[in-house]
């Protein structure tokens, strides 16, 4: 059987593509997911940044919300970005009406909290478990997460905000490492997917 596993990027809205690239280049096979049938056939998933209450919708409309949580409570990895860090999260602080949330990591999170598209910024950025040096988050309308459960580990912080947590085989990040051409993020969690492949 191959060591090289299959990883989908829900491919509903967002910087799909830039995720397809990371990750082949972090030595997975990497195929868009839109139908529940195609998320049947991966290892691990990405959900990429994009806009959270589009997404959320956009899963419910496709028949993807329930099968996702699914699998997310079974232990399929998950890394969320952005806009995939909101869908992550148990709990949003002011969500917008019918937003819902897939879960996985017990974190409370703040959407736009780094403020809007024109305050949008990039900074060097410390991830625990990763070595090298730091690594280049682009932060674009970033949430932040306001609070972490027991179980949840904080494994990134930038300006005294919390913008990277783990918890078990669900990652996420406040950032966009997949717009730098940095694909250490992408092989940690391909190194995630394999360990439990």
């Amino acid at each position: 059987m191959s060591d090289t596993p299959v990883i989908g990027v829900l491919a509903l809205q967002g910087d799909v593509r830039e995720h397809l690239i990371a990750l082949a280049s972090a030595d997975a096979v990497a195929r868009p997911v839109r139908r529940p049938e195609e998320l049947a056939e991966v290892d691990g998933l990405v959900i990429p940044g994009g806009e959270s209450t589009t997404m959320s919708k956009l899963a419910v409309l496709f028949g993807m919300m329930e099968p996702l949580r699914e699998r997310v409570r079974a232990g399929m990895p998950v890394y969320g970005t952005c806009a995939g860090m909101i869908l992550l999260a148990e709990k949003i602080l002011d969500p917008r009406s019918g937003q819902e949330t897939v879960g996985g990591i017990d974190m409370i999170v703040r959407r736009n909290a780094f403020g809007r598209q024109n305050e949008s910024f990039e900074a060097a950025v410390e991830v625990a478990g990763i070595g090298g040096g730091p690594v280049e988050g682009v932060f674009i309308r970033a949430p932040w997460v306001e609070s972490v459960g027991a179980e949840a580990e904080v494994i990134a912080e930038h300006g005294g905000h919390i913008v990277a947590v783990r918890q078990r085989n669900v990652l996420a990040t406040s950032f966009h490492p997949e717009l730098t051409g940095d694909h250490r993020v992408h092989a940690l969690f391909v190194d995630m997917v394999r360990a439990v492949k």
